[in-house]
């Protein structure tokens, strides 16, 4: 953490005059007065030593000139907030401590005040035992005192600053849009707020501003942006939270490679990346043949193979049914001399697939030629051929198959497979950044039990132009197929960011209300206002929003979403420290016309 120094601020008034990691050789004989928390208490007989914290770091207290009252000293507990006057002096070279800032130096106490008298806490922030998660969410405040979520703080504080200098550099303006607003579908549930001036209407809490920021390019803002709030009522996983916060942009009359060119100069300040910096494209169809997923870590190797056609009359009946059922076969290959496997590792495999509906992970090995283990006896020679002729690494090693019925199971196997050996083997440099454009997104999702279509990403992304003229013909195969003027923004196998162009045009944006199944009147109670504001001339318009969240975890280098946000909630939804959701009083549900049905 960059340390902050009291003297170079213009502004009076302080309670203290230094910082506790301020401290140097070079302020030997001045007075000084700290602020901070009782971090450490030594009293090692006649030599009295305490170390006081702040955000900044530690300043070790000497008490042997103190001409105060010791007793009421040995009172102070850890982690009450005191106030020390004293004499900065360089420590003897045996007292030196290499491993503090300020380790050069003490202070002499003349003075010293508790400020704060601490109780007992459940666990120190800066202590060597470690505390259980939902104890650091609990008592979230005390976990903010470590130095590791204070540097995230600052990681965030800073990518913010970044993110608006970046932004004014190219005319942005930065407009705020409401919070209480209209629900409308974006693709998960809405958290809704009941109005007590309407009784029996709510507002939503927006999942994104995406109709208001299309409003502000048909307004002529031109350049918007805007770091927001944004909510959504979805199942939680470790790199989510109900509440998240997103760098939100929009621009009329920008093409994809202008919304791709100002990301980039917004990643490259954030991640402080070269000038030369570009990022590569790569087809979401590849991304899924490759990677098994539409963001895929391209930090290591370890593609798929699509081996479906290799195994057709095998004599291994779980492959021939799934090429019977038109399903899909995928090999991993693992080469020989970057890992040898047991077979109960192998056999261990079968929990990476099985939470993504996967029912085991066949293999086997080659050496020398010659194959052996798990499934050798059905591998062909013409089988190992096509293997050996698609796959991009050579030599010995095993290889790993995923196979199912389903494609989407397939690929969602073969990527959690993926992703463990990337971890598990040790192939993934930890400090390195690799970004990636995922292109031409399908625009819809067919729902075969309710036999309709959702759009993948909202309803108001552009088909893809090439094909604009199969959209409005509206025929099931061109609309299954269909991809869209979509865009993702990959690092590190996590999406940080995803956009699209924008529909513009009446007609179109009636079609795809057709197209999803919606009537006259539903477009008209939930998208009334917006399909009037686009009759009177819309520019066409692109934007792309960020998830702030995800990109400050990977500037700070944590793989949990909790750590980058000051208060966050539990994969349940849940604050543990304040005790939200809470049940309201009844005089508050009486007001709202509002009664709750008890489980």
């Amino acid at each position: 953490m960059k340390n902050h120094n009291l003297q170079d601020s213009k502004l009076a008034g302080h309670m203290r005059t230094h910082t506790c990691g301020e401290l140097r050789s070079d302020h030997e004989g001045e007075t000084v007065t700290l602020c901070g928390w009782l971090n450490k208490d030594r009293n090692l007989g006649g030599l009295h030593f305490i170390d006081v914290r702040d955000k900044y770091g530690v300043t070790q207290l000497s008490f042997d000139e103190y001409k105060g009252e010791m007793a009421l000293v040995e009172k102070f507990s850890l982690e009450s907030v005191i106030m020390a006057t004293g004499k900065v002096r360089k420590r003897p070279e045996s007292a030196l401590n290499k491993n503090m800032d300020t380790g050069e130096v003490e202070v002499v106490v003349e003075q010293i005040t508790e400020l704060a008298h601490a109780s007992e806490p459940p666990f120190l922030p800066h202590g060597a035992v470690k505390a259980h998660e939902d104890l650091k969410l609990k008592y979230r405040y005390l976990d903010l005192r470590s130095n590791r979520l204070q540097n995230i703080l600052s990681v965030r504080s800073q990518a913010m600053q970044n993110t608006r200098m970046a932004l004014y550099e190219e005319g942005f303006t930065e407009i705020e849009t409401p919070i209480l607003y209209k629900t409308t579908p974006e693709g998960a549930r809405d958290y809704v707020v009941p109005s007590r001036v309407h009784p029996g209407k709510v507002y939503a809490l927006p999942q994104s501003p995406q109709t208001l920021k299309q409003l502000l390019m048909i307004g002529s803002t031109d350049k918007y942006f805007q770091i927001c709030k944004c909510f959504r009522d979805e199942d939680l996983r470790a790199d989510r939270q109900p509440e998240f916060s997103q760098i939100d942009i929009e621009v009329s009359f920008a093409t994809q490679e202008y919304i791709k060119n100002l990301a980039t100069k917004l990643v490259q300040r954030l991640f402080k990346l070269d000038a030369n910096f570009d990022i590569p494209v790569m087809s979401y169809q590849t991304a899924i043949e490759k990677y098994g997923s539409d963001k895929p870590d391209v930090r290591f190797g370890l593609e798929h193979i699509n081996a479906t056609s290799l195994f057709g009359n095998s004599g291994f009946k779980v492959f021939e049914t799934v090429i019977e059922n038109e399903g899909l076969i995928k090999a991993i290959f693992v080469k020989k001399e970057t890992k040898e496997f047991s077979r109960k590792e192998v056999d261990a495999l079968v929990d990476v697939v099985k939470p993504h509906g996967g029912k085991g992970v066949a293999w086997f090995k080659v050496n020398a030629g010659e194959v052996s283990g798990g499934i050798s006896k059905f591998v062909t020679e013409q089988a190992l051929k096509g293997l050996r002729e698609l796959n991009p690494e050579e030599g010995d090693g095993t290889y790993f198959f995923c196979a199912d019925p389903k494609h989407s199971v397939v690929h969602a196997c073969a990527d959690a497979l993926r992703r463990h050996f990337g971890k598990t083997l040790d192939l993934i440099d930890q400090d390195d950044y690799k970004f990636l454009w995922v292109n031409d997104f399908p625009l819809l999702e067919h729902d075969e039990e309710e036999g309709r279509f959702y759009a993948c990403h909202h309803p108001f992304t552009m088909p893809k132009k090439s094909q604009l003229e199969d959209f409005k013909g509206g025929k099931f195969e061109d609309l299954l197929n269909m991809p869209a003027e979509a865009y993702d923004i990959v690092c590190n196998g996590y999406e940080i960011g995803g956009g699209s162009l924008r529909i513009y045009d009446n007609e179109v944006q009636s079609q795809m209300f057709k197209v999803l199944g919606m009537s006259e009147e539903e477009v008209s109670s939930k998208f009334g206002f917006f399909v009037e504001a686009l009759k009177y001339g819309t520019p066409p318009h692109a934007g792309i929003a960020f998830g702030l969240d995800r990109v400050v975890m990977l500037l700070a280098k944590t793989d949990n979403i909790r750590d980058a946000i000051a208060f966050p909630k539990t994969n349940q939804a849940t604050d543990l420290m304040s005790n939200a959701p809470s049940t309201p009083e009844k005089a508050q549900l009486d007001e709202l016309h509002i009664d709750i049905q008890k489980k």
